[in-house]
């Protein structure tokens, strides 16, 4: 079975930076979009960046330029850097995986594995 484990957040003060990981076992699919999600108190979760088995990735507006996502296939494990953290990114982050589409869809409905997640919470 589909395994996603998260770790690496943790409390950072805005201007800061954090790595969050996504440890993924017991995928066998050729074709996929990985993604990260996030969710902060009281609100809907909403996708912060798509990468797909190609490599093709795609954005939240919210995080062009200061998150990159990745993936480490030998491993296999995501990714996403964050930089310039800022108070409004408190929430907590997700990584899911489903089929693959172009682009990945930053919709919930689109993804049928999720990790239990990790808190990320920045400090003005």
């Amino acid at each position: 079975q589909v395994q996603l484990v998260e770790s690496g957040g943790g409390s950072v003060q805005a201007g800061g930076s954090l790595r969050l990981s996504c440890a993924v076992s017991g995928f066998t699919y050729a074709t996929y979009c990985m993604a990260w999600f996030r969710q902060a108190l009281g609100k809907e979760r909403e996708g912060v960046a798509g990468i797909d088995s190609d490599g093709s990735i795609s954005y939240a507006d919210s995080a062009k330029g200061r998150f990159t996502i990745s993936k480490d296939n030998a491993k296999p494990t995501l990714f996403l850097q964050m930089n310039s953290l800022k108070p409004e990114d408190t929430a907590m982050f997700y990584c899911a995986s489903g089929p693959w589409g172009s682009p990945c869809s930053t919709s919930t409905r689109a993804y049928n594995y999720w990790g239990q997640g990790t808190q990320v919470t920045v400090s003005s």
